[in-house]
């Protein structure tokens, strides 16, 4: 067994971005850990580190060297492998071909079967690990990715890596292992942070290598995450419940832009808080890295986070540093936001004729007009009051004007945001003001929808718009492209279509597809119709998948063609509560419809000649349209539980019609008669599912 020691390898360089870093450090050590297993050198644990200088891997218990390994591989029988003269068969070669070898070296050996057999016997040397882990490192150097990133080269080197490469420190025990990498080569020193530590700073081993790094002011990044957490939940407990907004992303690249954080609070002047604060939280968290402070009622307060790389005892020079810096970037948001204003959302409305939204669909303007008439289609079917169709109209006219104004075109992701402060500077009512800045949700999964019935049919405006118009244009979402963001779209729609069960999406596509034909778009209505339906049909699929429908039912009210968001999980969840909490509802519901669906003959019709009925099947006809007006009934109110209850129902009255009546009859108009019937019969079903399919794994 080979002594054990820890490895470090530490490549230090440039400050690196943020972003590549992180990913970077994922590759680490999967590069390591294969690149230990194909040396054949046993390991323990694998673990990464990086600050914005640094990606450092540590490796606990690494063998020094790869073990000694003899085998022997039985082959043929001797009488088998050789012939009577001592010549070397068919059977010998191919044996020493597969094993590397060739036949003079096989050896002959009695097995305890009392049979001898030729074996293939090699051995493998250990291998010292230094000279493995030399060429690991400088291969996995080499090997790391920078996605996005153009990699760099400095002196007169060829290698590149993502920034300069200025040490490399690596370690086997106390033992330097050799590793060359353009013009460095390794050491058993490292480097501390730029102002406070600098220079070089001796790692007697692994083991004590993070408290080299912290003797000389540098923290792993969990450590310099849980300092910065703490030092924001001080301040927030000083300020009386405050609440420090860090968004992951902006959160995450502050961690990997020091290497000593310190946080310190600095403020703006008060005059920013007129500014819609969204520009203002914007301007601090996208371009400065500061974070913003929100008071304990919500309000954002003149207050925000630095965290620094500097030497705390500079903190009071930090603060008016970044106090100077900010005020210009809140300046700038200002003087857009008040220029802005002087404009008025008509006047920007008209510039979207200038702006393509996309080059086969027209400009944004173009859009905008369809938008109108979509919105004003969903809010009348969402809401008996006429008022909310028009302020939906209105929001709808003026939800993209905000995209040519300064303040969005320097603050892109606060679209729709400042269309409302613009909407409600100009007069629009509240109703309208809110439509347009929420007009974008929801943005991402799990995000909230707009908390109108106006706001959620301008949402589905804008979303059903874009879906439909990439499908007349035949660039429907792939796998490996969206860039309209089509499926996002399309589940945001039906999102907010769930939480308005009076509308309905069929009607919906026809109002948005009409709209682009009216615009001179030459495209095959139904047929676009039909794809647009069939992929909504498909995310509701994954959708109840997700929500943990059963497979069967989905595809039993799949198969109906259904593709409006409430009617279809209404269905599939419904018959999903039956088959599980209402099995004797299930049975009667699929044992009625199998009784007739064999027998059925659609091609016939469903016209039945009520002169020619016997009782049985007259009170089947009776049952038949009385549930049949029942479960339309349920289906227009929701309840789809009393619908398939309605139908269930029918079993008793066909049981009758089969006991009672022989179907087949030699009459052919009477034949035909009863077929018509089971044909109405089964056609009271096909609103709900094919369940023929349920019947069938019932």
């Amino acid at each position: 067994m080979a002594e054990v020691r820890d490895f470090l390898l530490e490549i230090g360089c440039e400050e690196m971005p943020s972003a590549p870093l992180m990913k970077a450090q994922e590759q680490l050590g999967k590069l390591v850990e294969k690149g230990l297993e194909d040396a054949g050198l046993s390991h323990g644990s694998i673990r990464t580190l990086s600050t914005p200088r640094r990606l450092a891997v540590t490796v606990s218990d690494c063998a020094t060297a790869t073990e000694e390994i003899h085998e022997s591989m039985r082959g043929p029988k001797t009488s088998i492998a050789f012939d009577a003269d001592g010549n070397p068969t068919r059977a010998a070669q191919g044996f020493a071909r597969k094993m590397g070898t060739t036949p003079e070296q096989l050896v002959k050996r009695v097995e305890a079967d009392g049979n001898e057999y030729v074996f293939a016997e090699r051995s493998i040397p250990s291998v010292p690990a230094i000279e493995l882990l030399s060429s690991l490192a400088e291969r996995l150097i080499a090997d790391i990715k920078w996605p996005n990133y153009r990699s760099q080269r400095w002196g007169s080197e060829h290698q590149t890596f993502v920034r300069p490469i200025r040490w490399i420190c690596a370690l086997l025990g106390s033992e330097v292992v050799p590793v060359h990498y353009a013009d460095v080569i390794s050491s058993n020193t490292t480097r501390g942070h730029r102002v406070m530590a600098p220079g070089d700073h001796v790692v007697p081993e692994p083991a004590a290598y993070e408290k080299v790094l912290e003797d000389c002011f540098v923290l792993g990044e969990t450590r310099r995450a849980d300092v910065i957490r703490e030092g924001i939940s001080v301040i927030e407990a000083e300020h009386g419940g405050a609440h420090v907004d860090t968004p992951k992303g902006v959160f995450d690249e502050v961690v990997n832009l020091c290497e000593w954080p310190t946080v310190v609070v600095g403020t703006f002047d008060e005059e920013f808080l007129a500014v819609p604060q969204e520009i203002i939280v914007e301007a601090m968290l996208k371009h400065q890295r500061y974070f913003p402070i929100y008071a304990a009622d919500g309000s954002l307060t003149r207050e925000f986070v630095i965290v620094s790389n500097a030497d705390p005892r500079v903190n009071d020079t930090v603060r008016a540093g970044n106090e100077r810096v900010v005020r210009p970037r809140l300046d700038d948001a200002k003087f857009f936001y008040d220029e802005d204003l002087k404009v008025g959302l008509d006047a920007f409305r008209e510039r979207l004729g200038n702006v393509v939204f996309q080059k086969k669909l027209g400009t944004v303007l173009q859009k905008s007009e369809r938008m109108e008439s979509l919105a004003k289609s969903v809010a009348k079917q969402a809401s008996d009051e006429p008022q909310v169709a028009v302020d939906a109209a209105r929001a709808a006219h003026l939800a993209k004007a905000d995209l040519v104004s300064q303040a969005v075109v320097e603050f892109t992701s606060q679209q729709g945001v400042m269309g409302g402060y613009y909407a409600k500077a100009q007069g629009e009512n509240s109703v309208v003001a809110e439509a347009i800045s929420q007009h974008y949700r929801p943005r991402f999964a799990g995000d909230e929808t707009p908390a109108t019935v106006a706001g959620k049919a301008v949402a589905i405006a804008d979303k059903l718009d874009t879906i439909c118009g990439m499908f007349a244009i035949d660039e429907p979402p792939t796998g490996s492209a969206d860039p309209f963001a089509v499926r996002r779209s399309t589940i945001g729609v039906i999102a907010m279509l769930r939480e308005l069960p009076g509308v309905t999406l069929e009607p919906l596509i026809d109002v948005a597809l009409t709209s682009y034909a009216a615009q001179g778009i030459d495209f095959d209505l139904d047929d676009v119709t039909s794809k647009v339906k069939a992929y909504f049909a498909g995310r509701l699929a994954a959708i109840a998948r997700e929500e943990g429908a059963d497979p069967d039912t989905i595809q039993a009210v799949s198969d109906t063609g259904i593709c409006d968001p409430n009617a279809f999980l209404g269905r599939v969840f419904a018959l999903d509560r039956a088959r599980r909490e209402s099995r004797e509802v299930f049975d009667d519901l699929a044992t009625a419809y199998a009784r007739a669906s064999h027998l059925a003959d659609a091609a016939l019709g469903i016209d039945v000649d009520e002169s020619i009925l016997g009782e049985a099947e007259k009170a089947l006809l009776a049952a038949v349209d009385e549930g049949a007006a029942s479960v339309e009934k349920d289906i227009l109110a929701g309840e789809l539980d009393g619908a398939i209850a309605s139908l269930a129902s029918l079993r008793e009255p066909i049981d009758r019609f089969f006991d009672d009546v022989l179907v087949m009859d030699e009459d052919e108009a009477v034949r035909n008669n009863r077929l018509r019937l089971l044909n109405r019969f089964e056609g009271a079903f096909a609103g709900i599912a094919n369940i023929g399919a349920l019947a069938k794994r019932k």
